[in-house]
Protein backbone atom coordinates (compact mmCIF):
# COMPACT_ATOMS: atom_id res chain seq x y z
CA UNK A 1 0.00 0.00 0.00
CA UNK A 2 1.80 3.26 -1.07
CA UNK A 3 1.57 6.26 0.69
CA UNK A 4 -0.76 7.76 -1.86
CA UNK A 5 -3.26 5.58 -2.22
CA UNK A 6 -3.05 5.76 2.03
CA UNK A 7 -3.83 9.48 2.11
CA UNK A 8 -6.26 9.18 -0.85
CA UNK A 9 -8.41 6.93 1.71
CA UNK A 10 -7.84 8.66 4.73
CA UNK A 11 -9.50 11.98 2.70
CA UNK A 12 -12.38 9.71 1.20
CA UNK A 13 -12.98 8.21 4.86
CA UNK A 14 -13.12 11.96 5.62
CA UNK A 15 -15.29 13.63 3.33
CA UNK A 16 -18.26 10.63 4.28
CA UNK A 17 -17.87 11.87 7.25
CA UNK A 18 -15.96 8.58 8.89
CA UNK A 19 -14.96 10.04 12.52
CA UNK A 20 -11.65 12.14 12.42
CA UNK A 21 -9.48 9.69 14.11
CA UNK A 22 -11.37 6.26 12.31
CA UNK A 23 -10.62 7.91 8.98
CA UNK A 24 -6.30 8.38 9.52
CA UNK A 25 -5.99 4.97 11.75
CA UNK A 26 -7.79 2.81 9.46
CA UNK A 27 -5.99 3.57 6.25
CA UNK A 28 -2.78 3.73 8.72
CA UNK A 29 -2.93 0.08 9.84
CA UNK A 30 -3.48 -1.22 7.09
CA UNK A 31 -0.11 0.51 5.75
CA UNK A 32 1.77 -1.15 8.96
CA UNK A 33 0.29 -4.50 7.79
CA UNK A 34 1.01 -4.10 4.62
CA UNK A 35 4.75 -3.13 5.35
CA UNK A 36 5.16 -6.30 7.90
CA UNK A 37 4.45 -3.87 10.72
CA UNK A 38 2.68 -5.53 13.52
CA UNK A 39 -0.37 -4.01 15.11
CA UNK A 40 1.64 -3.60 18.33
CA UNK A 41 3.99 -1.96 17.27
CA UNK A 42 1.55 0.47 15.86
CA UNK A 43 -0.04 1.16 18.88
CA UNK A 44 3.33 1.48 20.79
CA UNK A 45 3.85 4.38 18.64
CA UNK A 46 0.78 5.75 19.18
CA UNK A 47 1.17 5.26 22.97
CA UNK A 48 4.38 7.08 22.57
CA UNK A 49 2.47 10.06 21.27
CA UNK A 50 0.20 10.69 23.56
CA UNK A 51 2.84 10.30 26.27
CA UNK A 52 3.85 13.86 26.39
CA UNK A 53 4.12 15.88 29.84
CA UNK A 54 3.03 18.85 27.50
CA UNK A 55 0.04 17.64 26.19
CA UNK A 56 -1.15 17.03 30.12
CA UNK A 57 -2.63 20.73 29.84
CA UNK A 58 -4.65 20.06 27.27
CA UNK A 59 -7.43 18.23 29.41
CA UNK A 60 -6.73 20.49 31.90
CA UNK A 61 -7.57 23.29 29.41
CA UNK A 62 -10.63 21.96 28.15
CA UNK A 63 -11.50 21.69 31.71
CA UNK A 64 -11.00 25.32 32.82
CA UNK A 65 -13.07 26.56 29.67
CA UNK A 66 -16.12 24.27 30.14
CA UNK A 67 -16.30 24.87 34.01
CA UNK A 68 -15.79 28.69 33.12
CA UNK A 69 -18.91 28.10 31.04
CA UNK A 70 -20.87 26.45 33.78
CA UNK A 71 -19.57 29.06 36.83
CA UNK A 72 -21.10 32.04 34.82
CA UNK A 73 -17.39 33.63 33.72
CA UNK A 74 -19.50 34.95 30.64
CA UNK A 75 -22.03 36.86 32.36
CA UNK A 76 -19.96 38.49 34.20
CA UNK A 77 -17.48 39.71 31.38
CA UNK A 78 -21.00 40.78 29.53
CA UNK A 79 -22.34 42.76 32.45
CA UNK A 80 -18.93 44.25 33.13
CA UNK A 81 -18.51 45.59 29.26
CA UNK A 82 -21.72 46.33 29.24
CA UNK A 83 -21.93 48.65 31.88
CA UNK A 84 -18.54 50.14 30.92
CA UNK A 85 -19.52 51.44 27.48
CA UNK A 86 -23.76 51.48 28.17
CA UNK A 87 -23.56 55.23 26.59
CA UNK A 88 -21.50 54.07 23.48
CA UNK A 89 -23.70 53.89 19.90
CA UNK A 90 -23.90 50.64 18.99
CA UNK A 91 -22.36 49.68 22.48
CA UNK A 92 -23.27 45.84 22.00
CA UNK A 93 -21.35 45.26 19.30
CA UNK A 94 -18.02 46.42 21.05
CA UNK A 95 -18.88 44.38 24.01
CA UNK A 96 -19.30 41.46 21.96
CA UNK A 97 -15.81 41.39 20.74
CA UNK A 98 -14.31 42.42 24.44
CA UNK A 99 -16.66 39.99 26.31
CA UNK A 100 -15.11 37.53 24.12
CA UNK A 101 -11.35 38.65 25.08
CA UNK A 102 -12.17 38.40 28.10
CA UNK A 103 -13.50 34.69 27.90
CA UNK A 104 -11.15 33.84 25.81
CA UNK A 105 -8.24 34.14 28.74
CA UNK A 106 -9.39 31.21 29.76
CA UNK A 107 -11.47 29.45 27.85
CA UNK A 108 -8.78 28.42 25.19
CA UNK A 109 -11.78 26.96 22.81
CA UNK A 110 -14.05 28.63 20.07
CA UNK A 111 -16.46 26.39 20.47
CA UNK A 112 -17.06 27.24 23.95
CA UNK A 113 -16.96 31.51 23.33
CA UNK A 114 -19.50 30.67 20.67
CA UNK A 115 -21.88 28.82 23.05
CA UNK A 116 -21.44 30.58 25.60
CA UNK A 117 -21.43 34.30 23.66
CA UNK A 118 -24.06 33.15 21.24
CA UNK A 119 -27.20 32.39 23.20
CA UNK A 120 -26.16 35.94 25.22
CA UNK A 121 -25.15 38.79 23.11
CA UNK A 122 -26.95 37.80 19.46
CA UNK A 123 -30.58 38.35 20.72
CA UNK A 124 -29.16 41.30 22.84
CA UNK A 125 -27.55 42.90 19.77
CA UNK A 126 -31.09 42.23 17.91
CA UNK A 127 -32.78 44.01 20.58
CA UNK A 128 -30.41 46.92 20.25
CA UNK A 129 -30.59 47.28 16.37
CA UNK A 130 -28.22 45.11 15.01
CA UNK A 131 -29.13 42.68 12.01
CA UNK A 132 -29.23 39.54 12.60
CA UNK A 133 -26.44 37.80 10.38
CA UNK A 134 -24.43 40.82 11.61
CA UNK A 135 -24.72 40.14 15.46
CA UNK A 136 -23.99 36.03 14.13
CA UNK A 137 -21.27 37.01 12.15
CA UNK A 138 -19.07 38.82 14.67
CA UNK A 139 -20.07 36.03 17.45
CA UNK A 140 -18.65 33.55 15.34
CA UNK A 141 -15.77 35.54 14.22
CA UNK A 142 -14.84 36.85 17.60
CA UNK A 143 -15.10 33.04 19.16
CA UNK A 144 -11.46 32.98 16.96
CA UNK A 145 -9.77 35.01 19.51
CA UNK A 146 -9.53 31.88 22.31
CA UNK A 147 -7.92 29.42 20.19
CA UNK A 148 -5.28 32.20 19.41
CA UNK A 149 -5.67 34.06 22.72
CA UNK A 150 -3.21 32.02 25.22
CA UNK A 151 -4.00 29.68 27.44
CA UNK A 152 -4.83 28.19 23.75
CA UNK A 153 -5.97 24.58 23.33
CA UNK A 154 -4.15 24.10 19.73
CA UNK A 155 -1.00 25.96 20.95
CA UNK A 156 -0.63 23.35 23.39
CA UNK A 157 -1.00 20.22 20.52
CA UNK A 158 1.48 22.67 18.36
CA UNK A 159 3.93 23.30 21.16
CA UNK A 160 3.76 19.55 21.44
CA UNK A 161 4.01 18.03 18.42
CA UNK A 162 6.92 20.78 17.16
CA UNK A 163 8.57 20.83 20.61
CA UNK A 164 8.77 23.96 21.30
CA UNK A 165 8.44 26.18 24.80
CA UNK A 166 4.40 26.84 25.72
CA UNK A 167 5.01 29.34 27.75
CA UNK A 168 7.00 30.99 24.37
CA UNK A 169 4.03 30.44 22.09
CA UNK A 170 1.43 31.63 24.49
CA UNK A 171 3.39 34.85 24.68
CA UNK A 172 3.68 35.12 21.39
CA UNK A 173 -0.04 34.86 20.72
CA UNK A 174 -0.71 37.73 22.84
CA UNK A 175 -0.25 40.25 20.73
CA UNK A 176 -1.94 38.36 17.55
CA UNK A 177 -5.06 37.77 19.31
CA UNK A 178 -5.31 41.54 20.44
CA UNK A 179 -4.75 42.48 16.39
CA UNK A 180 -7.91 40.30 15.50
CA UNK A 181 -9.88 41.81 18.35
CA UNK A 182 -8.96 44.81 17.09
CA UNK A 183 -9.39 44.09 13.36
CA UNK A 184 -13.14 43.15 14.46
CA UNK A 185 -13.59 46.24 16.68
CA UNK A 186 -13.02 48.12 13.15
CA UNK A 187 -15.73 46.36 11.28
CA UNK A 188 -18.41 47.13 14.56
CA UNK A 189 -17.14 50.57 14.27
CA UNK A 190 -17.82 51.02 10.69
CA UNK A 191 -21.20 49.22 10.93
CA UNK A 192 -22.55 51.52 13.99
CA UNK A 193 -21.32 54.61 11.47
CA UNK A 194 -23.57 53.70 8.79
CA UNK A 195 -26.24 52.05 10.97
CA UNK A 196 -26.74 55.13 13.65
CA UNK A 197 -30.24 55.49 12.82
CA UNK A 198 -31.21 51.76 13.68
CA UNK A 199 -29.43 51.56 16.89
CA UNK A 200 -31.15 52.13 20.27
CA UNK A 201 -29.80 51.72 23.76
CA UNK A 202 -30.85 48.25 25.48
CA UNK A 203 -34.49 47.91 26.96
CA UNK A 204 -32.83 46.83 30.41
CA UNK A 205 -30.63 49.00 32.31
CA UNK A 206 -27.12 47.77 33.21
CA UNK A 207 -25.95 46.32 36.39
CA UNK A 208 -23.85 49.51 38.31
CA UNK A 209 -20.71 49.74 36.85
CA UNK A 210 -19.21 49.42 40.78
CA UNK A 211 -21.22 46.35 41.46
CA UNK A 212 -20.26 44.90 37.41
CA UNK A 213 -16.46 45.47 38.39
CA UNK A 214 -16.62 43.68 41.58
CA UNK A 215 -18.27 40.83 39.94
CA UNK A 216 -15.55 40.31 36.71
CA UNK A 217 -12.70 40.76 39.09
CA UNK A 218 -12.36 37.25 40.52
CA UNK A 219 -12.41 35.84 36.80
CA UNK A 220 -9.97 39.13 35.54
CA UNK A 221 -7.60 37.35 37.69
CA UNK A 222 -7.77 34.03 36.12
CA UNK A 223 -5.45 35.17 33.50
CA UNK A 224 -3.20 36.78 35.75
CA UNK A 225 -2.84 33.09 37.61
CA UNK A 226 -2.30 31.54 34.32
CA UNK A 227 -0.09 34.23 32.00
CA UNK A 228 1.79 35.58 35.20
CA UNK A 229 2.91 32.25 36.53
CA UNK A 230 4.21 30.69 33.46
CA UNK A 231 5.75 33.82 32.30
CA UNK A 232 7.11 34.43 35.21
CA UNK A 233 8.86 31.26 35.89
CA UNK A 234 6.65 29.94 38.78
CA UNK A 235 4.93 26.96 37.39
CA UNK A 236 4.57 25.01 33.83
CA UNK A 237 1.96 25.46 31.42
CA UNK A 238 0.55 22.25 32.84
CA UNK A 239 0.61 23.33 36.38
CA UNK A 240 -1.10 26.40 35.72
CA UNK A 241 -3.64 25.11 33.71
CA UNK A 242 -4.46 22.69 36.76
CA UNK A 243 -4.32 25.78 38.99
CA UNK A 244 -6.60 27.91 37.18
CA UNK A 245 -9.28 24.87 36.53
CA UNK A 246 -9.45 24.64 40.67
CA UNK A 247 -9.70 28.79 40.47
CA UNK A 248 -12.14 28.86 38.54
CA UNK A 249 -14.11 26.16 40.15
CA UNK A 250 -14.39 27.95 43.74
CA UNK A 251 -14.84 31.46 41.66
CA UNK A 252 -18.16 29.11 39.98
CA UNK A 253 -19.51 28.05 43.61
CA UNK A 254 -18.93 31.84 44.82
CA UNK A 255 -20.91 33.00 42.36
CA UNK A 256 -23.13 30.17 43.08
CA UNK A 257 -23.51 29.49 39.31
CA UNK A 258 -21.40 26.46 39.84
CA UNK A 259 -23.43 23.15 41.61
CA UNK A 260 -22.37 19.82 42.15
CA UNK A 261 -24.14 18.49 39.36
CA UNK A 262 -23.17 21.32 36.82
CA UNK A 263 -19.47 20.59 37.75
CA UNK A 264 -20.01 16.39 37.14
CA UNK A 265 -21.32 17.47 33.51
CA UNK A 266 -18.24 19.46 33.27
CA UNK A 267 -16.04 17.14 34.36
CA UNK A 268 -17.90 14.41 31.75
CA UNK A 269 -17.87 17.14 28.81
CA UNK A 270 -14.24 17.33 29.03
CA UNK A 271 -13.57 13.99 29.66
CA UNK A 272 -15.54 13.36 26.00
CA UNK A 273 -13.28 16.30 24.21
CA UNK A 274 -10.04 14.60 25.94
CA UNK A 275 -10.69 11.63 24.86
CA UNK A 276 -11.39 12.62 21.53
CA UNK A 277 -8.27 14.33 21.10
CA UNK A 278 -6.17 12.04 22.11
CA UNK A 279 -7.50 9.64 20.15
CA UNK A 280 -7.06 12.04 17.09
CA UNK A 281 -3.27 12.53 18.22
CA UNK A 282 -2.58 9.16 18.57
CA UNK A 283 -3.80 8.10 15.30
CA UNK A 284 -1.86 11.38 13.93
CA UNK A 285 1.11 9.90 15.26
CA UNK A 286 1.19 6.55 13.23
CA UNK A 287 0.22 8.53 10.24
CA UNK A 288 3.36 11.24 11.01
CA UNK A 289 6.12 7.85 11.38
CA UNK A 290 4.79 6.38 7.97
CA UNK A 291 5.54 9.96 6.35
CA UNK A 292 8.61 10.33 7.92
CA UNK A 293 9.74 6.84 6.75
CA UNK A 294 8.48 7.51 3.19
CA UNK A 295 10.79 10.59 3.46
CA UNK A 296 7.54 12.37 2.87
CA UNK A 297 8.94 15.80 4.44
CA UNK A 298 12.11 15.74 2.81
CA UNK A 299 10.50 15.30 -0.55
CA UNK A 300 7.90 18.29 0.24
CA UNK A 301 10.83 20.43 1.41
CA UNK A 302 13.05 19.56 -1.83
CA UNK A 303 9.75 20.77 -4.13
CA UNK A 304 8.84 23.76 -1.88
CA UNK A 305 12.72 24.98 -1.13
CA UNK A 306 12.69 24.52 -5.24
CA UNK A 307 9.99 26.49 -6.54
CA UNK A 308 9.46 29.17 -3.71
CA UNK A 309 12.16 32.15 -3.09
CA UNK A 310 11.53 33.67 0.34
CA UNK A 311 10.38 32.56 3.37
CA UNK A 312 7.41 35.33 2.76
CA UNK A 313 6.14 33.14 -0.56
CA UNK A 314 6.52 29.63 1.60
CA UNK A 315 4.45 30.98 4.44
CA UNK A 316 1.57 32.80 2.14
CA UNK A 317 1.58 29.44 0.08
CA UNK A 318 1.21 27.27 3.42
CA UNK A 319 -1.71 29.57 4.78
CA UNK A 320 -3.39 29.36 1.75
CA UNK A 321 -3.51 25.73 1.67
CA UNK A 322 -3.32 25.20 5.07
CA UNK A 323 -7.00 27.59 4.98
CA UNK A 324 -8.18 25.26 2.08
CA UNK A 325 -7.62 21.86 3.65
CA UNK A 326 -9.51 23.71 7.07
CA UNK A 327 -12.73 24.07 4.90
CA UNK A 328 -13.22 20.36 5.21
CA UNK A 329 -11.09 18.50 7.91
CA UNK A 330 -10.93 18.85 11.35
CA UNK A 331 -8.87 21.84 12.35
CA UNK A 332 -6.74 19.55 15.27
CA UNK A 333 -6.32 16.46 12.75
CA UNK A 334 -4.61 18.72 10.34
CA UNK A 335 -2.18 20.57 12.92
CA UNK A 336 -1.30 16.78 14.00
CA UNK A 337 -0.79 15.48 10.42
CA UNK A 338 0.67 18.88 8.49
CA UNK A 339 2.70 20.32 11.39
CA UNK A 340 5.53 16.98 11.37
CA UNK A 341 5.36 17.50 7.07
CA UNK A 342 5.63 21.47 6.72
CA UNK A 343 8.04 22.30 10.15
CA UNK A 344 11.12 21.12 8.70
CA UNK A 345 10.35 23.06 5.60
CA UNK A 346 9.68 26.38 7.47
CA UNK A 347 13.27 25.60 9.73
CA UNK A 348 15.00 25.11 5.62
CA UNK A 349 13.62 28.76 4.98
CA UNK A 350 14.81 30.06 8.09
CA UNK A 351 11.16 30.57 9.86
CA UNK A 352 11.24 30.55 13.48
CA UNK A 353 9.16 27.81 14.85
CA UNK A 354 6.80 30.03 17.12
CA UNK A 355 6.20 32.59 14.59
CA UNK A 356 4.91 29.55 12.00
CA UNK A 357 3.24 28.07 15.13
CA UNK A 358 1.03 31.15 15.05
CA UNK A 359 0.42 31.66 11.80
CA UNK A 360 -0.67 27.67 11.59
CA UNK A 361 -2.84 28.06 14.02
CA UNK A 362 -4.62 30.95 12.93
CA UNK A 363 -4.82 29.67 9.41
CA UNK A 364 -6.24 26.23 11.03
CA UNK A 365 -8.72 28.33 13.25
CA UNK A 366 -10.57 29.97 10.48
CA UNK A 367 -11.69 26.75 9.17
CA UNK A 368 -14.26 26.44 12.08
CA UNK A 369 -15.85 29.30 10.43
CA UNK A 370 -15.99 27.77 6.88
CA UNK A 371 -18.59 25.16 5.40
CA UNK A 372 -18.49 22.14 4.98
CA UNK A 373 -16.92 21.31 8.13
CA UNK A 374 -16.98 24.71 10.06
CA UNK A 375 -18.04 23.85 13.48
CA UNK A 376 -18.24 27.10 15.13
CA UNK A 377 -21.05 27.38 11.99
CA UNK A 378 -22.71 23.93 13.56
CA UNK A 379 -22.22 25.36 17.18
CA UNK A 380 -24.04 28.66 16.34
CA UNK A 381 -26.86 27.04 14.33
CA UNK A 382 -27.81 24.91 17.36
CA UNK A 383 -27.51 27.68 20.18
CA UNK A 384 -29.90 29.99 17.65
CA UNK A 385 -31.75 27.74 16.21
CA UNK A 386 -30.94 28.80 12.57
CA UNK A 387 -29.69 26.95 9.40
CA UNK A 388 -26.05 26.54 9.27
CA UNK A 389 -25.87 28.73 5.74
CA UNK A 390 -27.49 31.18 7.15
CA UNK A 391 -24.99 31.63 10.01
CA UNK A 392 -21.83 31.36 7.27
CA UNK A 393 -23.44 34.59 5.33
CA UNK A 394 -23.13 36.64 8.56
CA UNK A 395 -19.59 35.17 9.23
CA UNK A 396 -18.25 36.06 5.37
CA UNK A 397 -17.53 39.45 5.33
CA UNK A 398 -15.57 39.14 8.42
CA UNK A 399 -13.29 36.84 7.01
CA UNK A 400 -12.08 39.80 4.94
CA UNK A 401 -10.64 41.57 8.44
CA UNK A 402 -9.21 38.07 9.77
CA UNK A 403 -7.28 37.42 6.36
CA UNK A 404 -5.98 41.25 6.81
CA UNK A 405 -4.46 39.98 9.98
CA UNK A 406 -3.30 36.78 8.69
CA UNK A 407 -1.50 38.50 6.11
CA UNK A 408 0.18 41.15 8.42
CA UNK A 409 1.72 37.92 10.29
CA UNK A 410 3.33 36.48 7.80
CA UNK A 411 4.66 39.84 6.34
CA UNK A 412 5.70 41.16 9.70
CA UNK A 413 7.10 38.62 11.53
CA UNK A 414 7.79 40.79 14.63
CA UNK A 415 4.03 41.51 15.76
CA UNK A 416 4.66 37.51 16.91
CA UNK A 417 8.46 36.94 18.39
CA UNK A 418 8.81 40.60 20.16
CA UNK A 419 6.87 39.64 23.71
CA UNK A 420 8.95 36.44 23.70
CA UNK A 421 11.80 38.23 23.41
CA UNK A 422 11.02 41.00 25.97
CA UNK A 423 9.96 38.04 28.70
CA UNK A 424 13.36 36.48 27.20
CA UNK A 425 11.52 33.06 26.51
Amino acid sequence: MTVAIMLIAIGILMAIRVPVALSILGPSLVYMLATGNSPGFAMRIAADGIASFPLLAVPLFILLGTVANYAGVADCLFEFAESLLHRVTGNLGYVNVFASVGFAWMSGSALADAAAMGKTLVPAMERSGFKKSFATGLTASSSLISPVMPPSIPAAIYASVAAVSTGALFAASVLPALLLAGSLLVVVALYVSRHKEDLVGPAENPRPIGEATVRVLGALLTPVIILGGILGGFFTPTEAAALGALYIMILGFIYRKLTISLLWKALRETAVTTASIMLIIAAATILGWILAREEVPQALSSMMTGNLNSPVTFLFVTAVLLLVLGAFIDATALLLITVPILLPVATEFGVDPIHFGVITILALMMGLLTPPVGTVLFVMSSVLRMPAGEVFKGVLPFLVPISIVLLLLIFFPGIVTVVPNLVGM
